[in-house]
């Protein structure tokens, strides 16, 4: 099922009538099929965006179409939605085979029926054998596994997911939207998964809507946007370690860093934001920037070398190189960039050069 949002606001009006667009003017496709990842910083419109899509809230302006279906002002029942709340939203008080089966009572599937599409629902999440418990006596990622059963149990025809592994620890997180992944291409079904973090939305999504301040920033594969970003915000977002933002300048088409040249772009003489991205360093005897090492952290394949920020010693840069670099605090190291890994920004409007 693709989903289309066309030029799609939010305003949300306080007390005070005071207003606050939670998304402005938000256009884009949604691949029938696929995975998107919603994603981008608390505030930025991402859950408005879902629970629009919905049917929870109605937008201000724009519409919103499941195929060619205006579903806009449908009620959320009638638009076959199934949605998982960051919460789980269980019932205590049923087991596990009466909480899948509720939406199906609600539309008087008959009871053997309802059954045995809970018991396939449970089976596809790899709760098959839990299904008379009790959600008081399920793990968190158990829950996790009913709400989904239960939300797929309707056959809807998009999936919609609320930040679901927020309440998880980091471990069952891993384990979980492994699942969510398996899941999703087991079923075919289109789903939409919203969060705050950018390793969870690229580690499983076919692509992302990258999104701050209820506007659309970029929208594309997760390693396109990681490869290529259209703006600082994007480049800032996406990334462990995060990219390194430098002072630079551009003369005669060439970038300087530190008086260092580390490149061309062809532009007009000014002074510009270099994101220059950790693995993006290459060491290199002859190379033009040299850089000294405050902190050394190894990790196994990778060494990370923290360099104290040029103009505020309480920040700091990060550079990955391999391990076999046998580098100490102190020493004086220089670098070639590579061409792919760092970018110029505009340093008034943030947008690249």
């Amino acid at each position: 099922m693709e989903i289309t949002l066309k030029e799609i606001t939010k305003i949300f009006q306080a007390k005070d009538k005071s207003e606050t667009v939670a998304v402005n003017k938000l256009d884009i496709t949604i691949p029938s099929g696929k995975l998107i990842g919603l994603l981008g910083p608390s505030g930025c419109g991402k859950s408005t965006t879902l629970y629009m899509i919905a049917g929870l809230l109605t937008p201000n302006e724009g519409r919103i179409y499941f195929g060619d279906e205006d579903v806009t002002d449908m009620a959320p029942e009638d638009r076959g939605i199934g949605l998982v709340f960051q919460n789980y939203a269980l019932y205590p008080h049923m087991t596990v085979r009466q909480n899948i089966m509720f939406p199906l009572e609600n539309i008087k599937v008959p009871k053997q029926e309802a059954l045995q599409r809970a018991q396939e629902m449970a089976d596809l999440v790899g709760i098959g054998e839990l299904m008379n418990r009790k959600p008081k006596q399920l793990s968190g990622g158990q829950q996790q596994r009913v709400a989904i059963a239960r939300a797929l149990v309707k056959k809807p025809r998009v999936l919609l997911l609320d930040e679901p592994l927020s309440n998880l620890d980091a471990r069952l997180r891993l384990a979980t939207r492994e699942e969510i992944k398996r899941i999703q291409r087991e079923t075919g079904i289109t789903t939409i998964f919203v969060t705050h973090d950018q390793e969870e939305a690229m580690s499983i999504s076919d692509e992302i809507v990258l999104m701050d301040l209820g506007v659309k920033q970029q929208v594309g594969e997760p390693q396109d946007v990681y490869d290529d970003p259209y703006n600082l915000f994007v480049a800032k977002f996406l990334g462990t370690p995060p990219i390194n933002m430098i002072p630079g300048e551009i003369k005669n088409n060439q970038v300087f860093v530190k008086g260092a040249k580390i490149g061309g772009k062809v532009a007009k003489n000014q002074d510009v934001v270099v994101g220059i991205r950790p693995e993006g360093f290459n060491i290199d005897p002859k190379g033009s920037l040299e850089l000294e090492v405050y902190m050394v952290e190894t990790i196994g394949r990778d060494t990370t070398l923290i360099i104290k920020n040029f103009e505020d010693e309480e920040k700091s840069y990060r550079v990955i190189v391999d391990a076999r670099h046998r580098i100490q605090p102190g020493d004086k190291v220089k670098f070639n960039i590579d061409e792919d890994k760092f970018y110029v920004f505009n340093q008034e409007t943030g947008e690249r050069l």
